[in-house]
Formats: C-alpha cells, sequence, structure tokens
C-alpha cells in the first residue's frame, strides 16, 4: 500500500483504523528463548530526522515506511516502537498482524528546545494503548539536574509506568543522565552515569512488575547491569563507523545473561550500503541466533 492510498483511507474511513486495531492478529510479548528485537522509529515526532550525519535522512514518510516494512518482513523481527501517526500507517499496510507494537508516550522535548528536558506526554496515553491493544509503551526519561524540567518528566514516567502495571502492559524506560552543552543536549555514556539513571528510572511508578530497561552499549556493560534485576534491551543508536563494529558490540553485549534483545532503529533502517534487509537480518541473528 503506498502513500496516497493510505491518504485516501485516512481522509474518506478514518474509522477504518480505529477497527483495524481491534481486528489485528497479536502474539505474546516475547517468544520462546524470551528474547525480543524492536525496530524503533518514533524519533520523527521529536523533531530529530537525522541518521548517519544526514540530517533529513528520516524526512521521507514513504521511504521510512518502505523500510519498516522491509525491517518487519523479515523472520526474528519482534515488531516496532513508534508513535501513533506511524503505527497508524504500518498497521493499515497490515504490517503489524503478529508482531510486538510498542506506542512511544513522550514526544514533547523536541531536538534542540529550550524546554527539551521537560519532556511532554504528548503521543500514546496509557488508555489508548490499552484499547487499542498494543503490547506496551515507551518514555524516554532524561534526567539533567541542572533544568528544573527534569521533574515534571520524572513524575509524567511515574504515572504512566503505574499506569501502564495497572493494565499489564510493558512500561519501557529509556533513562540517560545528560547536561546540556552549548543549547545541546548530551547523554552521559560513561558507566557510572548509566548506573546511576538506572537506579532512577528503577524506582518509578507504584509497581516495576511490567518495567523494562532500553538501555546504551557502554563500556563494562557487565557491571552496568548488574544495578538491575529488570530485563534489559539494548538501544541501536545512531552509529556513525563501520557498521560490522556496531554488530560485533551488540553480539557480545548478547552474550550477557541479563541483556533481553535490541531496540534498534537508525542502525538498522538506514545502514551505510542501504540493505536494511540484511542489516536487520544480522541483528535478528545476533538476538535470536540462526532465524532460518
Amino acid at each position: 500500500m503506498d502513500a496516497a492510498h493510505l491518504t485516501e483511507i485516512r481522509a474518506r474511513e478514518p474509522g477504518r483504523i480505529e477497527r483495524s486495531w481491534q481486528k489485528r492478529s497479536r502474539r505474546p510479548l516475547t517468544g520462546e528463548d524470551g528474547r525480543l528485537l524492536i525496530v524503533a522509529a518514533d524519533h520523527p515526532a521529536r523533531g530529530a530526522l537525522g541518521a548517519r550525519g544526514d540530517e533529513s535522512a528520516m524526512a521521507s514518510r514513504s521511504a521510512l515506511l518502505d523500510r519498516l516494512a522491509t525491517a518487519l518482513s523479515r523472520p526474528g523481527v519482534d515488531g516496532v516502537l513508534g508513535t501513533p501517526d506511524l503505527l497508524d500507517d504500518l498497521l493499515l499496510m497490515g504490517a503489524l498482524e503478529d508482531r510486538v507494537a510498542i506506542g512511544s508516550m513522550n514526544r514533547g522535548g523536541l531536538q534542540g528546545a529550550s524546554f527539551e528536558f521537560d519532556d511532554r506526554f504528548t503521543a500514546y496515553t496509557t488508555e489508548a494503548i490499552a484499547a487499542q491493544g498494543l503490547e506496551g509503551g515507551k518514555t524516554l526519561t532524561r534526567i539533567c539536574l541542572e533544568d528544573a524540567g527534569t521533574a515534571a518528566t520524572l513524575q509524567a514516567t511515574a504515572e504512566a509506568v503505574t499506569s501502564l502495571a495497572e493494565h499489564s502492559l510493558m512500561a519501557m524506560i529509556e533513562p540517560f543522565l545528560t547536561v546540556r552543552e552549548e543549547g545541546r543536549a548530551r547523554n552521559l555514556l560513561d558507566p557510572d552515569s548509566v548506573m546511576r539513571s538506572i537506579h532512577i528510572a528503577s524506582g518509578l511508578g507504584a509497581s516495576s512488575a511490567y518495567t523494562w530497561l532500553k538501555l546504551p552499549v557502554v563500556d563494562e556493560l557487565e557491571r552496568v547491569l548488574d544495578a538491575t534485576t529488570l530485563p534489559t534491551l539494548l538501544l541501536g543508536g545512531d552509529p556513525q563507523g563501520d557498521p560490522h563494529d556496531t554488530y560485533a558490540s551488540w553480539a557480545t553485549a548478547m552474550s550477557l545473561p541479563a541483556t533481553r534483545g535490541l531496540v534498534a532503529g537508525r542502525a538498522l533502517l538506514y545502514p551505510p550500503d542501504g540493505d536494511v534487509a540484511a542489516a536487520v537480518d544480522i541483528a535478528a541473528g545476533i538476538v535470536h541466533g540462526s532465524t532460518t
């Protein structure tokens, strides 16, 4: 289904989206091996369109949807993380059948904004996630000790974790200790800073029963992951170097028993050679082993 057809449905049959969510074929959150490979595509809603040095790489919605459809068609890919506009498109395309769908919740901390750390929940709500039958919700939780906007983000994240747990839905928290330098946010990726962010995030909400963490691959990862008993998914990020080095770092990290999978977007959707299927297949092999 091309972009023009999607627009036609949205204009003439908007109720088809809700009906399609109710009819979607669902699957358990995790398979037999207990691991997940999730393709992430919630960056554009925060105004972050860049990938591998191209600041407008994700600007074309039709091209992004084509790449996502390719990724979701590959064996070993469990699902996708996105905002409502994008997941609704994929739903109409039939790409979410028997796939995990995770709704991105807070996208209000626009990239480069003065209010970036007061990261408002402007996308999915827990009620919408539950009503539409998504498998969980995700929050970006950046913690800047010098920005008072962090307090509102922490409170809203805690409320989201609590409400998702009340519906027995995954709450995926992506925490970072962050600083602002020359008007831009920079995540602190040294082991001790990541560990500190883990402890802060782990304590959010009235229940941790359904909380998962999404964490970057950093040095001393085994020591870092000893900071939590929560299921942990690794963050693919936006690597700039040789993709083989990226794959090697993922493989090393996935060998640790605490890791439960990978959430990767730009690294898989915009590989240097443009071959999305090949990049996704390598990631699936790292996460699940052989998928053939």
